[in-house]
């Protein structure tokens, strides 16, 4: 029944983009992140949904969609080379057969990426994007508040949709990722035209931004906590009453403190102290072996290069007799242990290049929302014009959810999540629209000033008399 309520869904949704095609790609990012093959239980997973939409949406655009006011930009030609530079290095990898597994969905989400800008070229599309995006992570996020509300948490215990430990399913990427969208899931409280700001909308968005907070707790991921520590730093520019905030902040924080299970207390305690956790152990053992085979193969060694490390390191362990506790230490010794960082996942398969083609695409994207946000919300010109004025909001929002990806990524071998590869395509399409508004303001101001200067001119002494 539930594969028959999926498909009939994006059968139904194929159907409607026949008149307006972009409806396509927001399908493709529906299923790109809940995944509904791998939910469903017999017809769907045999069926290659996500690819059908991944053709639709490309052949809608090409052959359907209108192509005004699409343009390609710098951070588009970066993504072009990370994907160009990760084909390279997938054909001469250390380990050809998971590499290859590997590219089969890393080439799709940057070329999605790259793709995606050309057809945001309305307010509209915009946000019809940045809700389908939140929406599709909603409908994990509730189902885990709920789940962790109801006492269903814990580490490695927090059932998702699907019995797979991967992609946005993955308990700390989808808490870094659920944390990331918060901004933008409480723009649409004030500038959504979809659903328009109403108290229900708010409502909605306050508890769904509850579920997003009870994401790291009911998965215990560290990650997630750091992330939540993080935006709230960086929310402290944009706040009105910052004591206020402070304040609260710390008050809801404490509020919550008798709620938690000990389990969490003992896994965020690890935090602290990362040389007694074996997990923690484990990384920063991986993270030097990554600096010693760059400096090696310089150029990277192809997707999931970490499967050629082995290492040995010494790990304090406590051991408690009674009222007695006693720390010793043993050494232990790891092989084929994954990045846990997309910083060193990015320099140990794409090498010094492609991570310096990941650090601008990042940076890039930060300093862009930056300039839309000081241009357009209004300091130091003209206030916005009121169908203008969610432009610096969405910019904000945008930058916060890359600087709270790029924080979680240090800790997750999360280099090519796609939903953060659509944030950024959403960033360029905004800041492409943006340019457009601009250039389309430029030639107003340039036609207003030389219809004034010729004004000016008839109404000169010397230009009556010519005139006559």
């Amino acid at each position: 029944m539930l594969d028959l309520v999926f498909l009939a869904f994006i059968a139904y949704v194929l159907v409607l983009g026949i008149k307006r095609p972009f409806v396509w790609v927001l399908l493709y990012v529906y299923i790109d992140i809940l995944a509904p093959q791998r939910i469903g239980y017999s017809l769907i997973t045999s069926l290659p949904v996500s690819l059908i939409a991944f053709a639709a949406a490309f052949g809608g655009w090409l052959v359907l969609d209108r192509k005004e006011g699409a343009r390609f930009t710098a951070r588009q030609a970066l993504l072009v080379m990370l994907l160009g530079y990760c084909w390279w290095t997938t054909g001469n990898a250390d380990f050809p057969e998971p590499a290859a597994t590997k590219w089969d969905w890393v080439w799709k989400a940057l070329l999605f990426a790259i793709f995606l800008p050309f057809t945001l070229t309305t307010r509209a599309r915009i946000e019809g994007l940045a809700l389908t995006l939140v929406l599709s992570v909603a409908t994990i996020v509730i189902g885990t508040g709920m789940k962790t509300v109801l006492g269903g948490g814990g580490y490695e215990n927090l059932n998702f949709f699907v019995n797979d430990n991967s992609g946005i399913y993955e308990s700390s990427t989808l808490a870094t990722v659920a944390i990331a969208l918060t901004p933008l899931i409480w723009w649409f409280t004030r500038f959504g035209t979809v659903f328009r700001p109403h108290w229900m909308v708010t409502t909605f968005a306050v508890l769904l931004i509850f579920a997003c907070l009870m994401v790291p707790i009911g998965t215990e991921a560290r990650t997630g906590l750091v992330c939540i520590a993080v935006l709230g730093v960086l929310l402290l520019r944009y706040v009105k009453r910052r004591v206020l905030y402070v304040v609260g902040a710390g008050l809801a924080g404490l509020m919550a403190l008798p709620f938690l299970p000990q389990s969490y207390y003992e896994r965020m305690a690890t935090i602290t102290a990362p040389s007694g956790d074996e997990s923690a152990s484990t990384r920063l053992a991986v993270w030097e072996w990554t600096i010693d085979y760059a400096k090696e193969n310089p150029f990277g060694g192809g997707f999931d290069a970490y499967r050629g490390n082995s290492f040995t390191y010494v790990m304090p362990v406590r051991e408690e007799s009674g009222n007695t506790a006693t720390l010793r230490y043993k050494k232990v010794t790891d092989e084929g242990r994954a990045y846990h960082s997309a910083i060193f996942e990015l320099l140990g398969e794409q090498g010094w290049p492609g991570l310096a083609i990941w650090f601008a695409l990042q940076g890039l994207g930060v300093w862009q929302m930056e300039r839309i946000h000081r241009r357009w919300k209004g300091e130091g010109h003209e206030p916005p014009d009121e169908r203008e004025a969610w432009i610096a909001p969405m910019a904000v929002a945008l930058q916060l959810a890359s600087l709270v990806y790029f924080v979680g990524a240090l800790f997750q071998g999360i280099g090519y999540q796609p939903v953060m590869l659509m944030i950024i395509g959403l960033q360029i399409g905004l800041a492409t629209y943006c340019r457009r508004l601009d250039s389309a303001r430029s030639g107003l101001e340039r036609s207003a000033r030389a219809g004034a200067s010729r004004a000016r001119r008839k109404a000169a002494p010397g230009g009556a008399v010519a005139a006559g």
